[in-house]
């Protein structure tokens, strides 16, 4: 798998852009959503995505791997609940105001659930894909529940669920810079806080929704910034640090985060840090 190195991009103005939320998602759509192409190549790869493909996208981000699916001829649709800026990020890479577009073709993006992007009547889905890996904040798979649960009515039977989680800590070199979000945010117990990814998260997951389980791999997904502040913006953009900040400040989380990231730094400047992603494929009934 190719590895994905970030190329250098336009510095936000001002530490404070990273306390605004348009300037995180740009952030995030920028540098950091990027970081999961090959993962979501080989998910593609291995379910045939392409003109037959309906697919749909929980928690579809800035919509790069919907676009990805659209390329290979796929119709695609996506919600995004947790960012109204990424979301309009969305749309302006996948339904540009060129006024070309067929309207049965044109993605379909869309706040809160499922429901909103589907019109009664229409054919069921045949991928629903979930790529915010899970198994990095404590009770970070709860919303996925729900989310599948309004989903799975919409895909057809024996249709593809594809969710994804990180892979064993001692395989992600990141796990090394998000374990300072644990440190710095446990004064505010009750929090979203990182943990460990565990052996059966995503098969947890799929159980609670009632899906069979079908079949799961593993991808490398190597984090490349090109700098030590590319780095810092990208990782901020992911929403993982946001209980560190809460209960510290910006500045302390930024001095302590940039400090993890000095060993993965390379003589070059770029910061390189070797990962593991898994993804399990279950089915509907």
């Amino acid at each position: 798998m190719t590895p994905v190195l970030v190329r250098q991009h336009l510095t936000s103005a001002g530490d404070t852009s990273r306390a605004d939320l348009g300037a995180r998602a740009r952030d995030w759509s920028e540098i950091q959503e990027r970081m999961l192409v090959p993962l979501y190549e080989a998910v593609y790869e291995r379910l045939e995505v392409g003109p037959a493909t309906r697919l749909l996208g929980l928690g579809c981000g800035s919509g790069l791997a919907l676009l990805m699916a659209a390329s290979r001829g796929a119709a695609v649709a996506g919600v995004e609940a947790d960012s109204a800026e990424r979301l309009a990020l969305a749309r302006e890479r996948l339904q540009p105001e060129t006024g070309t577009s067929r309207a049965r073709s044109r993605p379909r993006l869309a706040a809160g659930t499922p429901e909103n992007v589907t019109d009664a009547g229409a054919p069921p889905y045949t991928v629903v894909t979930a790529f915010e890996p899970i198994g990095c904040l404590a009770g970070d798979s709860e919303g996925l529940g729900d989310l599948l649960a309004s989903a799975t009515p919409l895909a057809a039977p024996g249709a593809a669920v594809v969710l994804v989680g990180w892979g064993p800590p001692e395989r992600c070199a990141t796990s090394s810079v998000l374990r300072v979000a644990t440190k710095l945010a446990d004064p505010l117990r009750g929090t979203a806080r990182w943990r460990p990814a565990l052996r059966d998260d995503l098969e947890e997951v799929a159980e609670g929704a009632g899906l069979r389980p079908d079949g799961s791999g593993r991808v490398a997904c190597p984090f490349g910034y090109a700098d030590l502040d590319s780095a810092l913006k990208g990782l901020l953009s992911t929403g993982l640090f946001d209980a560190a900040i809460a209960a510290t400040d910006q500045a302390q989380v930024d001095e302590e985060v940039t400090e993890a990231l000095h060993p993965h730094q390379r003589p070059d400047g770029t910061v390189w840090m070797p990962n593991v992603f898994r993804y399990l494929i279950a089915r509907t009934p």
